[in-house]
C-alpha cells in the first residue's frame, strides 16, 4: 500500500515503460499534503468545499498524466491510434488505405495487338466496372486484368456475371470475370494497419518466401493471402510443380500483385497459378508471373433445433451470426469440420446454449444441404458464409 503523500504525482519512465499514479492515489496524496499544512483534523470529505477542490486538482493532474502517457505510447505502432498511427507507419513506407471499390479479376479476349483505352464493362445488375486505363491484348488473344467498380461500396458479382462490354472498341471481343468480386472496404482500421506494418518489416528478409509474403501483404487492396512453396523436384499434393512458388491472394490488382511477386522472386524459380501477368524487369525483359485469385466457396447450412425453456427468437439470430462468423474466420485452404461448426452453432460457451437442442445439422457447398460430412476446401480457396446461407428451423 502506498504511503501518502506520494514522492511525485507526475508520470515516471523506467525499464517497464511509462507509469503514472491512479486518480485515487493522486487524490489521497493531495489530501495528505493538505492535512500536513492545515492539520490532520481539517475536514476534507467529498461534501466539503476543500474536498471538492482537491478532487478538481486531482482530476486535472490525472488527465494531464494520461495525455503524457498517450503521447509516450504514440511513438510505437502497437499503441498509436488514428492520425498518430497514420503518420508513424510512413517510416515503413506505408499509408493508411482509403475506402475502396469492389474489384474482380477477369479475362479480356480479342484480336492480338488490340489496345483498349479506358474500357468499361457492366455486370448483370447494371453496375459499371473500369478496366485499367490501357490494356493490350497479347499473343494468345487473352489477358487477365482487374476491373474496379465505378461506385464505391460493397458491390458483389458472382463468377461470370461481369460480362457485358459497355464501351465497344474495335478488336475487343469479350470480357468475363473469372473470380467473384472482392467487396470494397471502408477506411483501413487501426488494427488492420498495425498488422500490415508488422508484415511490412519482413520485406528485406533474407528468406525469399517471407519477403514475397511481406510484399504481397503491403500491396494496396489486398485483404487476405498466403504463399505456398514447393522446394522438391516433383509436384506436391496441391499440384504445385517442383521448385515453384504459388501465391493465393484476395483483393488488389493483378498488375500490383504480379509486380510485388516479381520484385522478390529469385531467378530460376517459377510461379504457379490460374492468373498470369507479364512484368518487365529492370532490363526491360518480360517475366510471366502466375498466382491464384482467392476463390470463395459458399457454405450452406440446414439446422433444426428444439426449443427448451428460456428460448427466445433472438437466440436463433445469434446461432446464425455465430455460425457465419465461425466460417468466415477460417483461413485460406482450411477445411470446414462438421463437429466444429455444430459446436459453434450450439453456443456452448454461452448460457443461451442451454435453451435449445440441435436435432439436425447438415452442411454442404450447395443449397439445401442434407449431408453431415466434413467439407474439403482447396488450397487456393476459402470457406464463406452469409446469414442467408443458413436455414434454421425451430420445433
Amino acid at each position: 500500500m502506498p504511503t501518502y503523500p506520494l514522492p511525485t504525482l507526475a508520470p515516471t519512465i523506467d525499464s517497464t515503460g511509462i507509469n503514472a499514479p491512479s486518480y485515487n492515489d493522486i487524490l489521497q496524496s493531495l489530501t495528505a499534503s493538505f492535512q500536513a499544512i492545515y492539520g490532520s483534523d481539517i475536514y476534507v470529505a467529498p461534501d466539503s468545499q476543500d474536498g471538492q477542490w482537491l478532487a478538481v486538482l486531482a482530476n486535472a493532474i490525472h488527465n494531464s498524466n494520461q495525455s503524457a502517457i498517450s503521447l509516450f505510447t504514440s511513438f510505437a505502432p502497437t499503441y498509436a491510434q488514428g492520425a498518430e498511427l497514420s503518420s508513424l507507419v510512413k517510416i515503413n513506407g506505408l499509408a493508411r488505405q482509403a475506402s475502396s471499390s469492389s474489384t474482380a479479376v477477369g479475362n479480356v479476349i480479342g484480336v492480338v495487338g488490340t489496345i483498349i483505352n479506358n474500357g468499361v464493362v457492366a455486370d448483370a445488375n447494371g453496375n459499371y466496372w473500369d478496366l485499367p486505363a490501357s490494356v493490350t491484348i497479347p499473343a494468345g488473344g487473352t489477358v487477365a486484368v482487374t476491373v474496379t467498380a465505378q461506385d464505391s461500396g460493397n458491390l458483389t458479382a458472382g463468377v461470370g456475371t461481369i460480362n457485358q462490354i459497355h464501351t465497344p472498341q474495335l478488336g475487343w471481343q469479350s470480357f468475363s470475370n473469372t473470380s467473384a468480386a472482392v467487396p470494397g472496404a471502408p477506411v483501413e482500421s487501426d488494427a488492420a494497419l498495425r498488422t500490415r506494418q508488422t508484415i511490412s518489416t519482413a520485406i528485406p528478409a533474407l528468406a525469399i518466401k517471407e519477403a514475397i509474403f511481406a510484399a504481397i501483404g503491403n500491396t494496396a487492396g489486398v485483404t487476405r493471402f498466403t504463399v505456398y512453396e514447393n522446394d522438391t523436384a516433383t509436384p506436391d499434393v496441391n499440384g504445385i510443380p517442383g521448385h515453384s512458388l504459388s501465391a493465393v491472394v484476395e483483393g488488389g490488382s493483378v498488375a500490383d500483385i504480379a509486380a510485388a511477386i516479381a520484385g522478390r522472386k529469385p531467378p530460376g524459380i517459377q510461379t504457379y497459378g490460374s492468373t498470369s501477368q507479364i512484368v518487365y524487369d529492370t532490363f526491360g525483359l518480360p517475366v510471366t508471373i502466375n498466382y491464384y485469385p482467392l476463390t470463395l466457396v459458399p457454405i450452406y447450412f440446414d439446422i433444426t433445433i428444439a426449443a427448451l425453456s428460456g428460448y427466445v427468437a433472438t437466440t436463433g439470430s445469434l446461432i446464425i451470426s455465430t455460425l457465419v462468423a465461425f466460417v468466415n474466420s477460417l483461413s485460406i485452404g482450411e477445411d470446414v469440420y462438421e463437429a466444429q461448426a455444430q459446436a459453434s452453432a450450439s453456443l456452448i460457451t454461452l448460457g443461451l446454449g442451454k435453451t435449445f437442442k440441435i436435432t439436425a445439422f447438415a452442411l454442404d457447398i450447395t443449397p439445401a444441404p442434407v449431408a453431415t460430412a466434413d467439407l474439403t476446401i482447396a488450397f487456393n480457396a476459402a470457406a464463406s458464409c452469409q446469414a442467408a446461407d443458413v436455414t434454421l428451423t425451430v420445433v
